[in-house]
């Protein structure tokens, strides 16, 4: 296996690489770079502490640097112990402003303790994905909440987790939906996870995706993304759902639609997108080809249950760098991607999504993380969708940086979509 990008290089190269990394991606994220002109001239975080848990790599990387450059104190880790880039990491530690505590490849007790470090910041404001911050403050740190004015979630499985969270009266202070927001959601999880999860299973297998058998469990807006793409190259892709209406729309779109349990023996790449856990069970594995890929492009590794798949095989080795194969008795070979972790980020040639796309996610970031400061009181403890306003402004700014214009109602038109009385 190749040694990590942080043992090959001294310091100041690596903070150079990781410098590279956040120009290249500046460039191509012309929302962030209007806010950040906004908040220099407005310094709207001026005294707050940032406290963020996201994956720390380029995009994510220019938004730390946005908001320390409203004048926050920002202090960051990651939320996935294989999606850092250590390169990245050391140059937004060189940030003003900016604390970096994030480190490729840790184990679970390395992962909290840098955790742990954000949160002795004290932060005022939290920026999360996953949910693991949150989480964690509320569980071991809960003196902080009453100085914590609110957040924001990234992504689906951690405003799951804080919707459960409020309906057990367990979150004590305001979070954004962030994923929920049309400007997310649209893009970020369609575009996104489909472009950069194909992109890094492509990557890490050398494999190509036509003619393929890809089986997408789940239909949402990730599972739609990673379908689409696949369908797009050629890939003949198969469905599995539990929801009725989600799998009527895979069926009418032209996915062949069946459960995991049939499903096991038809595909040669399985790519989970659900949230939830035990996707793809012991039973699965008895029923796949040799050959098969395995990748999970939902949140946490638990998706493929791998205690299962190790128990049944008979050996195990390092196929690729990124790609673990389990061999079992009858010599069939199963494999693995990312160790199960998020195939998008995890892999030794992952980028994450595609940088136009993250520029619109992490700008209703930004946006809300205005908001906070600025109108937190009329935000009760609880899950909060993003108020429409800050999707139409983010978007606003991302037409403009691309010449695109588009029209406007008249009074008339207004008048006539607000009421009631016209008919035919």
């Amino acid at each position: 296996m190749t040694a990590p990008i942080s043992e090959q290089l001294p310091a100041d190269e690596l903070r150079e690489e990781g410098q590279r990394k956040m120009e290249w991606a500046r460039q191509h994220m012309p929302i962030l770079d209007s806010l950040r002109e906004e908040f220099e001239e407005n310094q709207p975080f001026a005294g707050e502490r940032i406290g963020m848990a996201m994956h720390v790599e380029a995009k994510t990387a220019v938004l730390a640097e946005t908001l320390a450059a409203g004048g926050a104190e920002v202090a960051i880790t990651g939320c996935n112990p294989l999606s850092t880039h250590d390169d990245v990491s050391v140059a937004l530690d060189a940030v003003d402003g900016v604390t970096s505590y994030a480190k490729r490849g840790v184990d679970d007790d390395e992962y909290y303790e840098a955790m742990e470090a954000v949160i002795d910041h004290e932060p005022t404001i939290t920026v999360d994905d996953g949910g693991d911050l949150v989480f964690a403050i509320h569980e071991e740190y809960p003196e902080l909440i009453d100085t914590i004015l609110g957040g924001c979630e990234e992504t689906t499985t951690g405003v799951h987790r804080l919707r459960a969270m409020d309906d057990d009266g367990a979150l004590e202070y305001p979070m954004f939906a962030v994923n929920d927001t049309p400007m997310k959601r649209l893009f970020d999880n369609v575009h996104g996870t489909g472009e950069s999860s194909l992109a890094s299973i492509a990557m890490t297998t050398n494999l190509s995706w036509a003619g393929k058998d890809v089986v997408v469990a789940g239909f949402g807006y990730c599972g739609k993304g990673v379908a689409r793409k696949a369908a797009g190259q050629n890939a003949n892709v198969i469905v599995t759902e539990i929801d009725p209406r989600r799998a009527l729309e895979a069926h009418m779109e032209g996915y062949d639609v069946m459960p995991m349990d049939e499903a096991a023996a038809e595909g040669d790449v399985f790519i989970t997108t659900t949230g939830n856990r035990d996707i793809i069970v012991d039973e699965h594995f008895d029923a796949m080809d040799d050959g098969v890929v395995l990748a999970n492009a939902g949140h946490f590794d638990v998706e493929i249950d791998l205690e299962a798949l190790e128990s049944k095989a008979v050996d195990s080795y390092e196929a690729r760098e990124g790609m673990q194969a389990y061999e079992m008795a009858d010599g069939r070979r199963l494999h693995v991607l990312a160790e199960g972790r998020l195939v998008n980020l995890a892999t030794p040639v992952s980028l994450g999504h595609p940088v136009e796309v993250m520029d619109q996610s992490f700008g209703i970031q930004a946006v809300c993380v205005r908001e906070i400061i600025e109108n937190g009181d009329e935000y009760d403890a609880g899950v909060h969708e993003v108020p429409d306003a800050l999707d139409r402004e983010v978007a606003e700014i991302k037409l403009d940086a691309e010449g695109v214009g588009i029209d406007d109602l008249s009074d008339e038109q207004e008048e006539y979509m607000n009421s009631w009385q016209h008919g035919t």
